[in-house]
């Protein structure tokens, strides 16, 4: 479970399972951000801890305040284009669910006024399994994957959350994740 409490751990765990990883800039110095902005063109920030935050496009308006990070040190990463896949494991079982957008951060499209529409999909073996690998390379029996896809097929990982919320991707796909965790719980399944 502690990988979480460092990104940069998590990451660095995330490439030995095979997946792509952003490229990523933590720091506090408003200048490298700028020189890392020139090289994307198109950039998010969130914060560095282990607990949620809001994902954020870095616009225009945010340049002018970027001084204050001195104080803050902060994650950027190149933005990823493609479809926004949450991947729920338990233990062997794989619940994957496809998340079309037009937020950077689906899980406050509301408060953007945007929209979010989620779909269960089932993933190539291959990846199911790396995506299992992963969770048990990070110890965890339950575990919440963001990956991203991209046009050409290639699977980028952003984190790995040891403790995810669950009920909104079973609401809204049909997905039986609470009956697995419970059946792992029971040792019935």
């Amino acid at each position: 479970m502690g990988s979480n409490f460092s990104k940069p751990y998590q990451s660095q765990l995330i490439r030995e399972q095979g997946f792509a990883v952003p490229e990523t800039l933590i720091t506090n110095d408003p200048d490298f951000v700028r020189e890392f902005l020139k090289q994307h063109k198109r950039v998010i920030y969130k914060s560095i801890s282990g607990i949620r935050s809001i994902v954020q496009t870095l616009e225009e308006g945010d340049l002018k305040r970027l001084d204050a990070i001195r104080w803050c040190p902060t994650q950027f990463q190149q933005f990823v284009e493609g479809t926004n896949v949450r991947v729920h494991t338990v233990d062997t079982k794989v619940f994957a669910t496809a998340v079309s957008t037009d937020t950077t951060d689906y899980r406050y499209a509301y408060r953007q006024g945007g929209e979010t529409e989620l779909k269960a999909i089932e993933l190539p073996d291959e990846l199911a399994s790396r995506c299992i690998g992963l969770s048990r390379a990070l110890g965890l029996v339950f575990a919440g994957i963001d990956l991203k896809i991209t046009p050409d097929e290639q699977v980028f990982c952003f984190e790995v959350n040891p403790c995810p919320a669950f009920s909104y991707y079973e609401a809204n796909t049909g997905q039986p994740i609470a009956r697995a965790l419970v059946g792992y719980l029971a040792g019935t399944g």
